[in-house]
C-alpha cells in the first residue's frame, strides 16, 4: 500500500471513531444543547484559528467576500445541523440518531437535482427506496428505547432535519473549492458563536469538572483535531475509500451507545440500520446490479 493512502487511512479511521464518540460526550456533559454547541464552536474557534495560522490561512486575498459569505451561510447550516442531532440523541438514543443522519447523502442527491440539475438515476432511486425501507423499519420501532413513543419520533424527526442541513450546508461548500477547508471550517464556528451568543448561557462555563472537560473535548478533539484529520485524509485517498471508510462513525457511535448507556437495538432497528448503512454505502461507491455477460456464439467454420 502506497505510504500516502495508508497515512491517509489512519488518519480517516481516526476522525471517524472521534466522531463516533460525540453523542456520549453531548450526553454526558449534562448541559443544554445550545450550550453544548455554543462551546464547542468557542473551543473550536480558538484550535482552528491556531491552526490556520500555522498553516498561513488567514492571509489577506485568500477569501472573496462571495467565498465568505456562502462559507457563512454554510456555517448557519452545519450549527443547525449540530444542535438537531445532539437534540434527538436524548430522545432516539444516539444509536438511532446517528443511523437515521446517515440519510443525508439522498437528502444532498435531491437538492443537488433541485438546484444543480443533476439527474436522479435509477441506482439512485434504488437504494433511496432501500433507506426508505429502513427508516420505516425504524420508525415502527417507536417506543422500544423506554422513552414515550411521541418522545422517540421527535429524536428521528430531529435528525432528519440534522440530515437535511448537513445536506444544505454540503451543497453550499460545493461552490467553495479550492478555499482552504480549515478556514471554512473556522468561519462556520466563529458563526456559530455570533448565532448562539444570544440564546445560550454565555455567563460562564459549568463548575462540574466532568462538564467542563466534555465540553473542551467537543471543541478542541472533535472539531479542531478531527477536522484536521479528516481534511488531511480527503486530501490524500481516493474518493471510494474515503466514502467506505466513513462508515466507521455510525458503526462506533452504535457501539459506543451500547457501552456507555445500555442501550440495545431491537432487531427490527438492526435491521434498519443496516439497510440504511447498506443504502448509503451503495450510493457512495456505485452499487449496482451488472447483468451477465452472454459468451459470443462460435461460429462454424
Amino acid at each position: 500500500m502506497d505510504s500516502s493512502i495508508r497515512r491517509g487511512s489512519f488518519e480517516m479511521v481516526a476522525a471517524m471513531l472521534i466522531s463516533g464518540t460525540i453523542g456520549w460526550f453531548v450526553l454526558v456533559s449534562g448541559q443544554p444543547v445550545l450550550d453544548v454547541v455554543f462551546w464547542r464552536c468557542v473551543f473550536g474557534a480558538g484550535t482552528l484559528l491556531l491552526i490556520c495560522l500555522a498553516m498561513g490561512f488567514l492571509k489577506p486575498g485568500i477569501l472573496t467576500l462571495t467565498t465568505f459569505a456562502l462559507a457563512v451561510l454554510s456555517g448557519v447550516a452545519i450549527v443547525g445541523n449540530w444542535v438537531l442531532l445532539f437534540a434527538s440523541y436524548s430522545r432516539a438514543s444516539i444509536a438511532i440518531g446517528t443511523a437515521v443522519y446517515n440519510v443525508q447523502p439522498f437528502m444532498l442527491v435531491g437538492l443537488a437535482a433541485l438546484f444543480l440539475g443533476e439527474k436522479i438515476t435509477v441506482p439512485k432511486l434504488f437504494w433511496l427506496a432501500v433507506s426508505f425501507v429502513g427508516m420505516l423499519a425504524i420508525v415502527s420501532a417507536h417506543g422500544s428505547q423506554g422513552g414515550s413513543g411521541d418522545d422517540y419520533l421527535v429524536g428521528i424527526a430531529l435528525a432528519l432535519g440534522a440530515a437535511f442541513l448537513y445536506a444544505v450546508a454540503a451543497l453550499i461548500i460545493k461552490r467553495l473549492s479550492g478555499t482552504p477547508p480549515h478556514l471554512i471550517a473556522l468561519i462556520q464556528v466563529c458563526t456559530g458563536i455570533l448565532l448562539l451568543a444570544p440564546w445560550a448561557n454565555t455567563r460562564g462555563l459549568p463548575g462540574d469538572v466532568g462538564a467542563l472537560a466534555s465540553l473542551v473535548t467537543l471543541g478542541i478533539v472533535h472539531t479542531g483535531v478531527m477536522y484536521v484529520l479528516l481534511y488531511g485524509a480527503i486530501q490524500k485517498l481516493p474518493t471510494a475509500l474515503t466514502g467506505a471508510l466513513s462508515f466507521i462513525y455510525p458503526i462506533a457511535a452504535i457501539f459506543v451507545d451500547w457501552f456507555a448507556f445500555g442501550h440495545r437495538l431491537e432487531p427490527l432497528q438492526w435491521l434498519g440500520v443496516a439497510a440504511i448503512l447498506l443504502a448509503a454505502a451503495g450510493m457512495q461507491q456505485g452499487w449496482w446490479f451488472k447483468p451477465a455477460i452472454k459468451p459470443a456464439a462460435i461460429k462454424p467454420d
